[in-house]
């Protein structure tokens, strides 16, 4: 079974601009599955993630976490 169209459809979800200065992870969920989300933010931000963005329409939430490019490179070291 096909799920109906998103308006998300696009492979990026967020402007090109945004991997010049940070590295980005996608979360692509059903649209009532907002508990996830929840649970992956928590975890995310244990990480050093920052949710920068999150849409949702009738069939689809998409969730954006950045992590500066600057504090990557802090963390490799």
């Amino acid at each position: 079974m096909s799920r109906p169209p998103s308006q998300f459809t696009q492979a990026k979800p967020y402007p090109p601009a945004w991997e010049n200065v940070a590295d980005l992870r996608v979360l692509r969920t059903a649209a009532g599955d907002w508990p996830k989300l929840i649970s992956w933010r928590a975890e995310m931000s244990r990480h050093g993630w920052k949710l920068l963005q999150v849409n949702s329409d009738e069939h689809e939430l998409v969730a954006i976490f950045g992590k500066t490019k600057a504090a990557l490179q802090t963390a490799s070291i």
